[in-house]
Parts: structure tokens; sequence; C-alpha cells
């Protein structure tokens, strides 16, 4: 059921005194953009869309075909609590059409909703909660932001020894009223590094709620003078950042993972899920861990997971259940990181899953002790393989996999593997300070 009509977004405006309004989508690398309008012009657009010109945005348009339009989604509406509270600022999250008035194919919101249709077709409604990860840095006496982390506190720290309390505070005070749900808030593992996590709700939901997260902890933190970075792995020799992605399936209004019967309480349909994603995980590594950087949180050492492999207890394996049952059934998959485009991820992780139930996959027995403990050769005994390694390895992996392409389609794929190659080359002949202070005096 629609949250609002245009008569009441209408209403909310003049009531709130509200005379901007930022029309929000996101390219196919994740990256948030907008085109801000008054409210003049609201009327027309809420009929219309708005012409812009998406020959310039990464994915979209070739130059001969650039006129695209967007189109508000009326239940994204809010308003941003930062901005003034006279002249006040709101914000829609747009899909992507084209001038024939078709969804553009490339539109990455697009895309996670088509997936979810397939899954519905089938009866699945899919509900997904994202844990995100960040880090808090220093800026210089320029603003820029520096790799100086604005504490030294560790896992659940507090103030006095976490300054990054009263950020945290604030970013999750903004997000309630913006209207997420705060189930929790809390300093991470490494210095500098927080965790805000919010309700889970339906998949596309939640991909918007986390461009709007990433946006919100951006901006509260400039307020403090501070850097937020979704920056995978910043600091060499200490934690990464993830973003742990729970994923369970509805049909007719009860979770599909759930069996009461079953020794771990989880049903067939959970266990070809389970199946589906680990056979897939890898040639969807490209999309879940999209950066060069990306593969220096993916180690071992650091509670980032790299083996392919499940449990219903362990936290080495690429996949965890975690303990909660009955509606709370679900599917954590720990590998992807907050670098990736949140609705990339999620479709091609339900692709993923989907094949599993269509092909009745079994999942194989789960790995219960703790991996990185364990020798290659051990590893391979019990054939538990590895993520990727790289960024040229995981699109090499995507490539042979399939999965990605076909979920994706041919437009927004080949705009991704194009980005993502231009940026493996050029870290592939950049020469590092490493290198420089390796070889400098040796050679």
């Amino acid at each position: 059921m629609a949250k609002y009509t245009k008569q009441d977004i209408m209403r909310i405006i003049e009531e709130q005194d509200v005379k901007f309004i930022r029309l929000q989508f996101t390219d196919v690398l994740g990256s948030i953009k907008n085109i801000a309008v008054t409210v003049s012009q609201l009327p027309k657009i809420l009929e219309e869309g708005m012409m812009f010109d998406g020959s310039s945005i990464e994915g979209f348009a070739r130059i001969e075909e650039s006129d695209m339009y967007l189109k508000p989604d009326l239940d994204t509406f809010v308003l941003f609590p930062w901005r003034p509270q006279h002249s006040r600022v709101g914000r829609f999250i747009c899909d992507v059409y084209t001038p024939q008035g078709e969804p553009f194919e490339g539109d990455p919101r697009y895309i996670l909703k088509k997936t979810m249709a397939e899954a519905k077709e089938l009866g699945y409604d899919f509900n997904v909660g994202n844990e995100c990860e960040f880090f808090l840095f220093q800026t210089d006496e320029n603003g820029a932001p520096t790799t100086i982390t604005n504490d030294e506190a560790g896992y659940f720290d507090m103030a006095p020894i976490d300054n990054g309390e009263d950020a945290r505070r604030e970013i999750c005070l903004t997000l309630e009223e913006m209207g997420y749900e705060i189930e929790a808030s809390h300093h991470e593992v490494a210095e500098g590094q927080h965790e805000i996590d919010f309700k889970y709700d339906n998949a596309l939901i939640t991909a918007d709620n986390v461009m709007t997260f990433k946006l919100t902890v951006k901006t509260i933190a400039k307020k403090y003078g501070l850097h937020a970075t979704f920056m995978p792995k910043p600091i060499y020799g200490i934690n990464g950042s993830g973003m742990h992605t729970n994923m369970s399936l509805f049909k007719d209004g009860q979770n599909a993972f759930f069996d009461p019967n079953d020794s771990l309480q989880l049903s067939k349909t959970a266990y070809s899920y389970i199946a589906g994603v680990l056979e897939h995980v890898a040639g969807i590594t490209a999309i879940t861990n999209p950066l060069v950087n990306s593969y220096k949180r993916l180690v071992p050492g650091y509670e980032a997971p790299c083996y392919i492999a499940w449990s219903a207890s362990n936290r080495s394996d690429i996949i965890r259940i975690p303990a909660s049952r009955g509606a709370g059934t679900r599917v954590e998959l720990r590998s992807p990181d907050p670098a990736t485009n949140p609705y990339l991820c999620l479709a091609v992780c339900l692709a993923a899953g989907m094949d599993g139930i269509k092909r009745n996959l079994a999942a194989p027995e789960s790995v219960d002790v703790n991996m990185f403990n364990m020798t290659p050769d051990e590893r391979k005994a019990m054939g538990i393989k590895n993520l990727p390694g790289s960024l040229r390895e995981a699109l090499y992996v995507m490539e042979k996999d399939g999965l990605a392409k076909a979920v994706l389609g041919q437009h927004a794929y080949d705009a991704f593997v194009n980005c993502k190659k231009a940026e493996w080359d050029g870290f592939r002949t950049f020469v590092s300070q490493w290198e420089i202070d390796e070889y400098i005096y040796q050679y």
C-alpha cells in the first residue's frame, strides 16, 4: 500500500515550508546523484518526470541517446533534518526511464525491482537487513580527510575513549527523524570504526535506506569536523569495514527459511538458498566487493570471511545462520562490503539463492570449526574454496559464472565491467609508496 499520494506530498511541502527538492538516483557504481529543483517545478515533475542528460552518468546512456527521465517514488519522500527548518529541503529517490516511457535497463534500482519480481512469481518476498560499518577520520586544516582515527577505542567501548560517540548519537537521532528504526549502534573492533544497525525491510526499501544512510553518516560527520568513509580497508593492519547482509524469504506471510522440525530449524528452501549462494558467491564477488581495496579486507586474521562455507555457529564462514528462529530466521552473507552498490548487491544475492531453490540444490555439510586456524591442505581436503583474491580475479570468475551478467543485463554489466577493468589497470600500473620503500635502495 502506498504511503503517500501526490496530494499528501504537496500538503506536507506547504505545511513544512519546503522550498527545494532533491531528485536522487544511483549510478551503476553505487554513487548517489541528484538534481535539485524548486518546489514550483514539482507538480509538473510528479506528472511527467524530470528530463536529464544521462550520457555523463556512469553506466547510463550513450551520448547519441542521452535523454533520460527521473520519476520520483512518492514513498521515498523525506525531509533532510540537517537543512534549515525554514525553506526546507525534501528528497525523492527516483527511478530512471527512457523517453519512450520504459524503465531504463541500466538503472540499478530497476535491476533489483526486476529480480524481486521474478522471485515474487514463485511466491517469495525478499527481506534484507544490512549491517553497515564505517570509519570516522580526522580532517586536516583544509578540511581534507586524513587516516588519523578519531579515537583509540575497540569493540563496544564507550566515551571517553570512544570520541566518535557524540557524532554516532546524532547520526542515530537524525536517521530516526527520517523514519529509520535504529536497532543498535556501537563502536566496532578497529580504532575509529563504527556500526549502526537499522531494522530489516523488503530489499528495495533496504537498498534505498543504505544509500540514504551513507549520505546521512557523511553529512553529520562533517558537522563534527570528521570524515566518514565506507572504504573497505582504509588502514593496513586493522579490521576493515563490512556490510553483512541478512536475507530471508517470506511466502504467504511466513518465513520460508524456518522449519521447527529440522535439527537446525531450517527449511529445505533455506538449505537450497544457501547452496545457491555458495555456488555463485565467487562469481558475484566483483559486485559485492567492487574495489581494488575490497580484497585487502578479504584476508585471514581480521574477521572478514575469505573461505566459501557455511555454519550455524561459526563466524569464519562466509555464510552464518544467526541464532534467531521463527520469523527471524535468516541467512547472513558476511563477505559484502559497504562500497558495494546495494541495489546490485541484493539483486545478485537474491538471484544466486533463487537459483539454488529452482534447481533444488542441497547445501554442503556445514563447517563448524575456525577455518582461520586450518592449514590450506586441511581446507582443501574438506573441499573449501577461497573467494577471489583480487578485483582482476573476481572479474574473471564473474564472467565464467554468468549469473551477474544475467541479472544486470548486457548494458549495466558491460558498463560495470569496463569501469572495473579500468580501475584495475590504473592500480596495476601505479607505483606505490610500498614499492619505493621496498626497492629503491635495494636495487
